[in-house]
């Protein structure tokens, strides 16, 4: 934790600084990562969730990670079960979950040994423990607390024995239900969190439920808040900038379905799939309310179809899925570019093959989303950075799937889909609705694919428009929509498909360098990496490295100007979250070494020698981790 001495920094409402009535020492911080860790169904990510909504409204920045196992309902108290949330909240902006833990509060003993795997903690980490193990009456359990505590003091943890169950007791006959919301309370003591903010957060997090489960949550959440001001001296002040501009608190999967409203897209087409049904999930809740529609297919393949036939009607839908689903959508997303039907696709990838890591980040679909098509077939592959990215980039792919006639793939992964941060309150556009449909008759001199010899280009007959009907096909075909028995029309189909990536390509500005334009290492990034590159970077920096980076929104096209930027510098090095083998590995050598996907995309490309620097750990990168790369590289 690092210590606050900025005079331009407002302290937490209701809070004081310096020492508390109480007498316990408040000490003011900057930033701290707190985890709540506990068996799956124990409701650890709703009470870190609100923990977060709570903060980011006091005006601190935050990013929450999930902590997800890979079983749906893994056993009771095993190390592979971790279930919880990290929260990471500062005084400034908040870009990715940072390193090592500052505070953790855990159910029980079992689950901090899959996180300490992890390195999820550091010496001196705080540990708050669910202490009712101890006298459990199986002597296995009470053999396995007692060895844990041994071995986590050491490690160096300052522990601290809760009997959290025991309090919850003195307030509701089931401590399983509501526990965390106790836990809740006792850490917006520790952080002088406003508690009305607190209470309106449960409101709102239990409006569908019961009045009498609402009042439990409440009466739970100020015990936990009393009994740590009384029996806690641990006391963090995180201090806050006031907010000179309305913001909005969400988490990726939520812009992203919030951007499906504000592009004014009436249809969302899915078949549920970790981690992104819970944006189909949420606008199941409100789309109606804006004239939209939620179809859950009975399989993937279905989905796609169901929307492809919603775009040709006039009205581009978007389909939402992760990697698994990709493979199955892949024959109508040719359909789609073929036939010039305009779609939007959304990607929220996860760890593969196959069913692989379905609750992990992973970014390893990119090039399965430029080339996983058979024949030529050019996409539009687009991928947010930020929380507030996934909002705009819906907007942004409508927009260019139906300028365009064709698909557009937005890539988003884990680690936004269930992040949480704040940002500025977007205003709905009405520019950013589609046109009304055109129902005028179509002028019969204009063939149905009147291709631009420049662009690409061609207007789109919509069903309905007098004389605008014409065979929809999926075979390869002239501007009259022929099937090409001609040997020269499937090459002058693909000519023109592939003229409206260059024009898409003209329109693109090359990336901005964060740092100087040139020097000794340019470190480049796409996707939910950008906050943990761009803070290993400026650490770099600070400590004399000479040492930029740059991360790209637009993977195909390509944005403009890559190579000559990489010429400025001596190396050029990717940070990705898919496979690429270690220099050093068995068998491995420069002639058969498997590169990251963007590395190998960017090589063949610039053709600059780009290094990389990847991992499938399941876990969104930390900066520390992009540091100790960049020290070796640097010579720090």
């Amino acid at each position: 934790m690092l210590k606050g001495n900025s005079d331009e920094l407002a302290a937490p409402e209701n809070v004081s600084s310096g020492e508390e009535k109480t007498g316990i020492k408040v000490m003011p911080v900057e930033e701290c990562i707190v985890e709540i860790v506990s068996d799956a169904g124990e409701g650890a990510q709703k009470a870190g969730q609100s923990f977060g909504s709570v903060s980011a409204k006091m005006g601190n920045g935050v990013w929450t990670v999930e902590i997800i196992p890979a079983e749906v309902q893994p056993p009771a108290r095993s190390r592979a079960g971790a279930s919880g949330i990290r929260i990471r909240f500062g005084s400034d902006k908040v870009t990715n979950m940072g390193d090592e833990a500052d505070l953790v509060v855990a159910f029980n003993e079992q689950v901090l040994y899959g996180r300490i795997d992890q390195k999820a903690y550091r010496e001196g980490t705080i540990i708050l423990i669910e202490s009712k193990w101890k006298e459990s009456k199986v002597p296995e359990i009470q053999e396995e607390y007692a060895l844990a505590m041994q071995e986590f003091k050491q490690y160096g943890f300052d522990v601290r024995e809760i009997r959290m169950e025991e309090e919850c007791l003195k307030f509701v006959e089931n401590p399983s239900k509501g526990k965390n919301m106790w836990v809740l309370g006792m850490l917006c003591s520790i952080y002088a969190r406003d508690i009305e903010k607190a209470e309106a957060q449960i409101r709102h997090t239990f409006r569908r439920k019961s009045k009498k489960i609402i009042e439990s949550n409440l009466l739970l959440l100020n015990a936990g808040y009393n009994w740590a001001s009384k029996n806690l001296n641990l006391r963090f002040q995180i201090l806050s900038e006031a907010e000179s501009v309305s913001k909005v608190v969400m988490n990726g999967n939520e812009a992203v379905g919030m951007g499906v409203m504000a592009a004014g897209i009436e249809v969302c087409s899915m078949y549920p799939i970790t981690p992104a049904t819970s944006v189909t999930h949420y606008l199941s809740e409100v789309f109606e309310k804006s004239g939209g529609l939620v179809h859950q297919a009975e399989d993937e393949i279905a989905a796609i179809g169901f929307a492809i036939g919603a775009s040709y009607a006039g009205k581009t839908a978007v389909t939402v899925t992760s990697g698994p689903g990709m493979a199955l959508k892949t024959e109508f997303i040719g359909l789609a570019t073929m036939a010039e039907v305009p779609l939007v696709i959304v990607n929220v990838q996860r760890g593969g093959p196959s069913t692989g890591l379905p609750t992990k980040v992973e970014q390893g679909d990119l090039l399965s989303a430029i080339f996983g098509q058979p024949g030529d077939t050019p996409t539009v592959v687009l991928a947010p950075a930020t929380i507030e990215e996934c909002y705009h980039f819906v907007i942004l792919s409508r927009q260019l799937a139906e300028a365009f006639r064709m698909p557009v793939i937005m890539l988003t992964d884990a680690n936004l889909a269930t992040g949480v941060q704040p940002f500025t309150r977007p205003e709905i556009n009405l520019d950013s609705f589609s046109p009304p449909i055109d129902q005028s008759p179509w002028k019969k001199e204009i063939r149905p694919y009147e291709w631009d010899e420049k662009t690409g280009l061609s207007q789109r007959p919509i069903p309905g428009q007098s004389d605008g009907m014409y065979v929809l096909t999926g075979l390869a075909h002239d501007e009259e929509s022929h099937v090409a028995y001609d040997s020269h029309i499937n090459q002058l189909g693909c000519n023109r498909r592939s003229r409206k990536m260059a024009a898409i390509f003209k329109t693109l500005s090359p990336p901005t360098v964060n740092g100087d334009e040139k020097g000794d290492l340019l470190v480049v990034g796409w996707g939910s990496t950008l906050g943990a590159i761009e803070e290993a970077v400026n650490k770099a920096r600070q400590m004399g490295g000479s040492v930029s980076s740059l991360h790209l929104r637009f993977l195909s096209p390509i944005e403009p100007g890559l190579e000559k930027i990489f010429k400025r510098f001596k190396k050029v090095m990717t940070v990705e979250i898919n496979y690429g083998d270690e220099e050093n590995d068995p068998l491995i050598t420069s002639e058969n070494r498997r590169r990251s996907q963007l590395s190998w995309f960017l090589r063949a490309h610039t053709l600059t020698d780009v290094d990389f620097l990847a991992h499938i750990h399941g876990q969104p990168m930390r900066p520390g981790f992009i540091l100790q790369r960049l020290k070796k590289e640097l010579g720090l």
